[in-house]
């Protein structure tokens, strides 16, 4: 495989993380639902989706996967930063 076709696979798959928070979210859903767990999901999936997203952008050098995929790995963590700190706040 060459490249460019690499990367716009990794590109695709940068998405996939944010995809997959979306399905967690909703299934963690209830007054049972560990939110630590659910932080810890999201941070490392967003992660992974960023650094897919960097590593699509070295392979094939288009900005549309790496924009796409950091804007939309980077509002899922900071979604979970908010509710790490509203986690914080609401233990006093």
């Amino acid at each position: 495989m060459d490249k460019r076709k690499v990367g716009n696979i990794l590109g695709v798959t940068s998405l996939l993380p944010v995809i997959i928070s979306i399905i967690v979210f909703y299934a963690l859903r209830g007054p049972n639902a560990d939110a630590y767990f659910g932080i810890t999901i999201f941070s490392t999936l967003s992660i992974i989706g960023i650094f897919l997203a960097i590593l699509s952008w070295v392979m094939s050098k288009q900005r549309i996967p790496l924009i796409i995929g950091l804007l939309g790995n980077a509002f899922v963590l900071a979604s979970a930063f908010l509710l790490l700190l509203a986690m914080g706040i609401g233990e006093q």
